[in-house]
């Protein structure tokens, strides 16, 4: 396959990254501004355009109404606040949309140029397929706060979510590197690959009790730090869930960020012996990203935390800014060391 052909491609499967992270971020957005249930149903055409006279908004709110959500926390909501909340729900639904039309439009362009290889076909399936998984765990998600007993999503549902996202998000981002980065800026050391892989791994956990963490809200649970709420340790920490009890989420949540962080420091020492060696090698570029996002993503945790006393529902503030940050770094962090693994491992080229 000619390199300006794989530049191409690869620059297209880049910007579908880039996509994903911003409706990421759309979905941090319509979650701390309490948007996600504005939407009652899930219309593929008619769902494109938002409501456009004054029928298809009471119609729209009426919806609203029938939910839990609005009945025991929201009842006081006058049509103009619905507006405001439906908005980022529709921006985000639309994000999405407008992603599937990048990913269907770029694949049928290079089609119909011949730009891709046979061996492509079997990666492009799986990325399709993982993508209209995410869609379809994103409407299972809402769905699960329809209701009259559910005020918000369910916290598992908006990890595996979010999880899901971030899953698809490195399988293109790998698909593009195999395309543009040439083998010989590449270094063969397994050890390294399977440490690094590791703490990918590691992260992936961490960024599911994130997820937890923001579905459950739980920050106000015990906005204070070191400690939690002056413990080290919750009390009954055993005794209780690891996945629905606030401060359990908590503690396993800071827990895995003190050892990422550790982890991280000690991996960058290790590869920057091995960068010196392999000057031209692309490790040498990029062996710097993760510890310099891994700090901030640290210290915007404790910020987040610390600022959590300041939250106004409804309105978007320095925590809302905060968290909105901690989860951009959070990705940018599970990017750069994905790039980092591609650098450290060779494997089978795609193209």
């Amino acid at each position: 396959m000619e390199r300006k052909k794989k530049n191409a491609v690869a620059w297209w499967l880049i910007t579908g990254v880039i996509m994903i992270i911003i409706q990421t971020l759309l979905g941090g957005v319509t979650r701390l501004t309490g948007s996600g249930l504005s939407i009652t149903k899930w219309n593929l055409l008619d769902g494109i355009l938002p409501p456009h006279n004054a029928k298809q908004w009471n119609d729209a709110f009426e919806g609203y109404k029938q939910i839990g959500q609005y009945k025991f926390i929201n009842s006081t909501y006058t049509l103009t606040d619905f507006k405001s909340i439906f908005f980022w729900e529709w921006l985000h639904r639309f994000w999405a949309r407008l992603l599937g039309v990048v990913f269907a439009s770029g694949f049928i362009f290079f089609l119909l140029k011949n730009y891709f290889d046979k061996r492509m076909i079997k990666p492009f399936i799986i990325l399709f397929l993982l993508g209209g998984l995410q869609g379809l765990i994103g409407w299972v998600m809402v769905a699960s706060g329809l209701n009259d007993t559910h005020l918000y999503v369910d916290h598992i549902k908006l990890a595996l979510h979010f999880v899901s996202a971030m899953i698809l998000a490195c399988y293109v981002l790998w698909f593009a590197l195999q395309l543009i980065i040439p083998e010989e800026k590449r270094i063969s050391d397994k050890p390294l690959f399977y440490v690094l892989l590791l703490i990918i791994i590691l992260l992936f956990i961490q960024l599911t009790y994130g997820a937890l963490m923001a579905g459950l809200k739980a920050a106000m649970a015990a906005p204070t730090w070191p400690l939690i709420n002056g413990m080290w340790v919750p009390d009954g920490f055993t005794a209780h869930s690891f996945v629905n009890d606030k401060l359990n989420v908590h503690f396993i949540h800071r827990g895995i960020a003190y050892t990422l962080l550790i982890l991280l420091v000690i991996w960058f020492l290790r590869m920057r012996k091995t960068a010196k060696i392999n000057r031209q090698s692309l490790t040498g570029k990029v062996i710097f990203w993760p510890l310099l996002l891994v700090l901030t993503q640290v210290t915007l945790g404790i910020l987040a935390l610390l600022s959590a006393p300041s939250m106004i529902p409804g309105k978007f503030g320095t925590f809302e800014i905060i968290a909105e940050l901690h989860q951009m770094i959070a990705m940018f962090l599970l990017m750069s060391l994905v790039v980092n693994l591609y650098a450290v491992g060779k494997g089978k080229q795609v193209a």
